[in-house]
């Protein structure tokens, strides 16, 4: 998908928003990510957090989403004081647009869940970096080692 042109795509955001890819006009980093309130999205969510200043300087904004209800997206941004906007896509349409969905073991079980991936859409909104599979040390350093290049 790299260098391809996203699909457009409207989900309903925290803040009582909806957000449309094609209104963003600047570059985007898209994370999607399993589950509100698990540790690794919980440490996820704050390293975006604490970076977000070095984003918005860099010209770029950050949205997170995952399958979790508006309810839940609101308390977990919430609790994190996430200064950013998370969306719900909780047909997982978009999860599906970005192949997220995968087969993952979870306590020797297979369950259909959110690979941890982040995205990053240039203002033309060509997808112009995908990471997947992402580990959570250190990868909102990376993405915006990244930002910084364009």
């Amino acid at each position: 998908m790299e260098g391809q042109r996203c699909p457009d795509f409207t989900l309903p955001a925290t803040s009582g928003k909806s957000f449309t890819l094609s209104t963003a006009k600047k570059p985007l980093v898209v994370y999607f990510y399993p589950k509100d309130n698990t540790p690794g999205c919980t440490n996820e969510g704050m390293a975006f957090r604490d970076l977000y200043g070095d984003f918005q300087a860099a010209g770029a904004e950050v949205v997170g989403v995952s399958r979790d209800g508006l309810k839940s997206h609101e308390n977990f941004k919430a609790k994190l004081e996430l200064p950013f906007e998370l969306l719900s896509d909780s047909d997982e349409t978009v999860c599906n647009l970005f192949d997220v969905m995968k087969l993952k073991n979870m306590y020797g079980k297979q369950v259909r869940g959110v690979e941890r991936s982040t995205f990053v859409i240039d203002a033309d909104g060509t997808l112009v970096r995908a990471w997947r599979g992402v580990k959570v040390p250190g990868h909102a350093e990376e993405v915006l080692a990244y930002i910084k290049t364009l």
